[in-house]
Protein backbone atom coordinates (compact mmCIF):
# COMPACT_ATOMS: atom_id res chain seq x y z
CA UNK A 1 0.00 0.00 0.00
CA UNK A 2 1.10 3.92 -0.64
CA UNK A 3 0.13 5.96 1.72
CA UNK A 4 0.90 10.06 0.85
CA UNK A 5 3.44 11.28 3.29
CA UNK A 6 1.47 14.48 3.97
CA UNK A 7 -1.13 12.54 5.19
CA UNK A 8 1.04 10.17 7.44
CA UNK A 9 2.49 13.23 8.91
CA UNK A 10 -1.00 14.92 9.70
CA UNK A 11 -2.56 11.36 11.66
CA UNK A 12 0.92 11.46 13.31
CA UNK A 13 0.93 15.08 14.74
CA UNK A 14 -3.05 14.83 15.42
CA UNK A 15 -2.78 11.69 17.64
CA UNK A 16 0.55 13.39 19.66
CA UNK A 17 -1.88 16.53 20.34
CA UNK A 18 -4.31 14.39 21.49
CA UNK A 19 -2.28 12.35 23.69
CA UNK A 20 -0.79 15.70 24.90
CA UNK A 21 -3.52 16.88 25.99
CA UNK A 22 -5.25 13.55 27.42
CA UNK A 23 -2.38 12.95 29.42
CA UNK A 24 -2.76 15.38 32.34
CA UNK A 25 -6.58 14.33 32.81
CA UNK A 26 -5.97 11.15 32.77
CA UNK A 27 -2.79 11.41 35.29
CA UNK A 28 -4.97 12.81 37.61
CA UNK A 29 -7.69 9.91 37.73
CA UNK A 30 -4.37 7.18 37.50
CA UNK A 31 -3.05 9.11 41.08
CA UNK A 32 -6.59 9.67 42.83
CA UNK A 33 -7.45 6.31 42.12
CA UNK A 34 -4.12 4.28 43.61
CA UNK A 35 -4.31 6.67 46.72
CA UNK A 36 -8.12 5.69 46.74
CA UNK A 37 -7.04 2.36 46.63
CA UNK A 38 -4.27 2.22 48.80
CA UNK A 39 -7.40 4.39 51.23
CA UNK A 40 -9.69 1.56 50.45
CA UNK A 41 -6.61 -1.24 51.62
CA UNK A 42 -6.00 0.48 54.41
CA UNK A 43 -9.74 0.75 55.86
CA UNK A 44 -11.05 -2.29 54.42
CA UNK A 45 -13.68 -0.16 52.98
CA UNK A 46 -15.11 -1.62 50.10
CA UNK A 47 -17.58 0.61 48.44
CA UNK A 48 -17.24 1.79 44.71
CA UNK A 49 -18.49 4.84 45.07
CA UNK A 50 -15.96 6.25 47.16
CA UNK A 51 -13.30 5.03 44.36
CA UNK A 52 -15.53 6.64 41.17
CA UNK A 53 -16.48 9.78 42.67
CA UNK A 54 -13.72 11.29 43.72
CA UNK A 55 -11.60 10.38 40.78
CA UNK A 56 -14.54 12.03 38.50
CA UNK A 57 -14.11 15.31 40.06
CA UNK A 58 -10.65 15.10 40.13
CA UNK A 59 -10.40 14.42 36.50
CA UNK A 60 -13.03 17.62 35.61
CA UNK A 61 -10.97 20.10 38.10
CA UNK A 62 -7.59 19.40 36.30
CA UNK A 63 -9.56 19.41 33.00
CA UNK A 64 -10.97 22.75 34.14
CA UNK A 65 -7.83 24.31 35.42
CA UNK A 66 -5.87 23.28 32.12
CA UNK A 67 -8.62 24.65 30.20
CA UNK A 68 -6.97 27.48 28.20
CA UNK A 69 -3.56 25.44 27.63
CA UNK A 70 -6.04 22.85 26.18
CA UNK A 71 -7.54 25.50 23.82
CA UNK A 72 -4.30 27.41 22.81
CA UNK A 73 -2.46 23.75 21.81
CA UNK A 74 -6.13 23.27 19.53
CA UNK A 75 -5.45 26.46 18.32
CA UNK A 76 -1.58 25.71 17.55
CA UNK A 77 -2.52 22.41 16.00
CA UNK A 78 -5.52 24.26 13.78
CA UNK A 79 -3.30 27.11 12.70
CA UNK A 80 -0.53 24.61 11.91
CA UNK A 81 -3.25 22.60 9.53
CA UNK A 82 -5.14 25.54 7.84
CA UNK A 83 -1.58 26.88 6.79
CA UNK A 84 -0.07 23.71 5.57
CA UNK A 85 0.59 24.06 2.13
CA UNK A 86 -1.50 21.82 -0.96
Amino acid sequence: MHFDEQTVELVRDMLIVTLKISLPILMAGLIIGIIISLFQAITSIQDQTLAFVPKIVAMIVVAALLLPWIVARLIEYSRALFTMSP
